[in-house]
C-alpha cells in the first residue's frame, strides 16, 4: 500500500522536498491570527457602562 502511494505520488509530481517546504510553511504561516469574534458586536455594545459619582 505504501508503495502505491509513494506511486501516485510521484506520477502527481509531489516530491519529498516539496511536501517539506510546504510542512515548513504550515508551521509558519498556518498559526491562527488574533480572535476577531468580538469585534463582531459594536464598540458601543462591547463599552461599559459610565458611572457618574454623586456630588
Amino acid at each position: 500500500m505504501n508503495r502505491i502511494q509513494q506511486w501516485l505520488k510521484q506520477i502527481a509530481g509531489v516530491s519529498q522536498e516539496e511536501r517539506q517546504r510546504w510542512a515548513i510553511a504550515q508551521e509558519i504561516f498556518g498559526t491562527r491570527g488574533p480572535d476577531v469574534s468580538a469585534f463582531q458586536k459594536p464598540a458601543c455594545w462591547r463599552r461599559k457602562a459610565r458611572t457618574y459619582p454623586a456630588h
